[in-house]
């Protein structure tokens, strides 16, 4: 790797900044944020959007409750042209919404994108230039005054252009390459075009600085960001604006930086698309915030429909790791995460019912689990999902959310490895329906089966005495005849222990659990038997809308599953 080739980012350009103060500073409200996806994300696009993708995408952004969005680079190509004037006459845009237009530092390009906008009732043209001395030199061939004068140039001819236009005109420029560029040089051109917009704090200028090409780490960017907002002419009248690009993966810090430090405004795209790594992420950002207690003042309750509108105007897929976003974000593999996740919503369910109130009312505290998954629309289905990976928590937390049951803790343990044997054979994630599955084969139909040479009761019944305690009579079957046993005992099924000793199984119940399944599910009652079969500690369940049904049922679970030819366990 020839790391030497490069050079570090403090010897390409120098930030005279000193005595910082954005390290102490903290985000309480949300920036105005600026979708750049129909023009930025269009740009980086394999196949760029039509005009009918387009408006979809723009009335996704119109209602989830973007103000400012920059919709197109007109003199780009017809279809970018179209759809300005699509909008300026359609007569649809809402009052609160502005657009905002895109042009290089051109004439020709310039008077296109001006003759794009007529009929516009808000829009904000944007001016940008290279600057730094690399794309000075090796792109433009200007030196620092000739580039000034440039751009100055094309400032003046926007300004007459809109002259006479009717509606709301504000000015933006960007200094492309600014992280790269000279800040006094970046200081310099900005403050002209301020003056010479004649920007006032009711008509601000709107100044945006790129992170074009991500060089440095993001507290750098802070610096340069921070030494622009304190040295800005007419401070009052000019929005500072951002617009970090990727490269390095900190695009998302990078802006949450620039915002300590002095900006007010972030550029970006849905889910970060844009050339190379892309722009920061505009839903990363946002919802940083909500999980902060800070209103992003955008609405992402419904991410998987927007996710899938983006999806299909960009033709690009969300990554399932996506931060929020991603089909596997909130999902638990590790038996490690789905027990702390499981202990958490039982806490959450404690905690509501002692306060007397919702859990959606409780302040949002699970463990690896930063935000509510349902504020964003989602339901808890796929929290905890089940593969070699996965632990007892897990997989009791799918079992109670999907069927009701809340297993023992030592149940728990027993089932695990069950799951583990099918996981590790098959080498696939396991379903909650084909677990519920396995679980009935492996715990629920021995109690029920009429398998070759299981214990089966073909009659049985239960009677208190006038000692206090029970008779249990039955008629077993073990494969052969069938025989007529009973057994005496404090309870029921301690008689029906005694009664299977006449056929020679020796059975101790040494504990049980019971408990009624979700109303949903038919009220019906589960029981948990760990019982002692000829030495062996078996666990046994049975369900039935009887209690006591289900409590016998358990019992004989145990007793066939302890058998040595026991049902086989699998999906």
């Amino acid at each position: 790797m020839p790391s030497h080739r490069y050079r570090p980012a403090h010897e390409r350009v120098d930030v005279p900044l000193t005595e910082r103060t954005w390290p102490d500073a903290r985000i309480t409200a949300a920036p105005l944020w600026v979708p750049v996806d129909l023009r930025d994300g269009n740009q980086a696009l394999v196949e760029p959007m039509d005009l009918s993708r387009k408006r979809q995408f723009f009335d996704r952004l119109v209602s989830i409750g973007y103000t400012e969005i920059e919709v197109a680079y007109p003199s780009a190509s017809q279809i970018e042209y179209d759809f300005v004037r699509e909008l300026a006459t359609a007569g649809d845009i809402p009052d609160d919404v502005t657009v905002v237009v895109f042009t290089p530092a051109r004439a020709e390009l310039i008077d296109r994108t001006i003759a794009s906008i007529a009929g516009l009732p808000r829009v904000v043209v944007h001016l940008y230039a290279a600057t730094a001395p690399l794309w000075r030199d090796a792109v433009l061939g200007l030196d620092r005054d000739a580039l000034h004068a440039r751009i100055r140039d094309a400032a003046e001819r926007i300004a007459r252009g809109v002259d006479g236009h009717g509606g709301d005109v504000r000015f933006e420029f960007s200094p492309e390459v600014f992280n790269l560029t000279e800040p006094d040089f970046v200081l310099e051109v900005c403050n002209s075009l301020t003056e010479l917009w004649d920007a006032d704090p009711g008509r601000p200028v709107i100044h945006n600085l790129p992170a074009t090409v991500e060089v440095s780490t993001p507290n750098v960017y802070a610096d340069q960001i921070e030494y622009m907002h304190r040295n800005l002419e007419r401070r009052d009248s000019v929005i500072l604006s951002v617009h970090p690009h990727n490269d390095r993966g900190t695009g998302v810090a990078c802006a949450e930086l620039a915002v300590m430090a002095g900006a007010q405004r972030v550029e970006g795209c849905l889910f970060g698309n844009g050339e190379r790594t892309g722009n920061v992420d505009l839903v990363t950002l946002a919802l940083n915030l909500h999980t902060q207690g800070v209103d992003p003042r955008i609405d992402l309750s419904d991410i998987d429909g927007i996710r899938r509108t983006v999806e299909h105007c960009n033709r690009i897929s969300v990554h399932e790791r996506h931060p929020y976003a991603g089909d596997l974000v909130h999902t638990a593999f590790s038996g490690t995460h789905q027990d702390a996740i499981k202990k958490g919503f039982a806490r959450q369910a404690a905690l509501a019912a002692a306060r007397g109130t919702s859990e959606a009312d409780l302040p949002w505290e699970i463990p690896y689990l930063p935000i509510d998954p349902a504020d964003l629309g989602r339901d808890y289905e796929a929290v905890i999902r089940v593969n070699s990976q996965s632990g007892k928590g897990g997989i009791a937390y799918l079992l109670q959310s999907h069927a009701g049951l809340v297993l023992p803790r030592r149940l728990q343990i027993d089932f695990a490895a069950v799951v583990q044997r099918i996981a590790d054979r098959t080498g696939l994630e396991i379903s909650p329906a084909e677990l519920w599955k396995a679980f009935q084969r492996e715990y629920v139909e021995p109690g029920t089966t009429s398998r070759q040479g299981a214990v089966q009761l073909c009659d049985w019944g239960t009677w208190p005495l006038r000692d206090g305690r029970h008779l249990f009579a039955a008629q077993v079957s073990t494969g052969g005849p069938v025989r007529a046993v009973e057994g005496t005992a404090a309870g029921p099924l301690a008689g029906l222990a005694v009664a299977l000793g006449a056929v020679g199984i020796d059975v101790d119940i040494l504990d049980f659990h019971q408990q009624a399944t979700s109303p949903t599910r038919d009220s019906r009652a589960a029981a948990y038997a760990l019982c002692r079969v000829d030495g062996s500690d078996v666990w046994g369940v049975g369900l039935d809308t009887s209690v006591l049904t289900a409590s016998v049922h358990a019992v004989i679970s145990a007793v066939n599953r302890a058998a040595p030819e026991k049902p086989g366990s699998g999906l």
